[in-house]
């Protein structure tokens, strides 16, 4: 089987909407979300510095957010990763600022609560 990333790639490569609409989602779809579903938060988060370290790689807007929402679940106590999510929210319009404003909040709440 291959890695997260691998498949991550092989979507990168796949044109984001398939060729008739309603058809059957391709092979490399199915398989980046079956590894993604069981993946840990740092396979996820290798995945995401690997795709789009810049926050314009070639990931799908949909994958990208996914792989972020299953990392933030396994780690809702990490400010860095809240923060990373939020960024790459906005980076996509205005569509989902709602939902990065919160994640940029709960990051700082993190950071206002821990010692130090």
């Amino acid at each position: 089987m291959k890695s997260l990333i691998e498949l991550a790639l092989d979507l990168c490569a796949e044109p984001e909407y398939p060729e008739r609409p309603g058809s059957h989602i391709n092979d490399a779809t199915r398989d980046f979300i079956e590894v993604l579903t069981f993946a840990d938060a740092d396979t996820i988060m290798a995945m995401i510095r690997e795709t789009i370290p810049d926050l314009t790689g070639d990931l799908p807007v949909w994958a990208r957010n996914l792989a972020y929402r299953l990392a933030c679940l396994q780690r809702p106590h990490d400010a860095e990763l809240l923060r990373a999510a939020g960024a790459d929210l906005y980076s996509h319009g205005p569509d989902w600022d709602d939902h990065a404003e919160e994640l940029r909040r709960r990051a700082e709440d993190l950071d206002n609560s821990s010692p130090g």
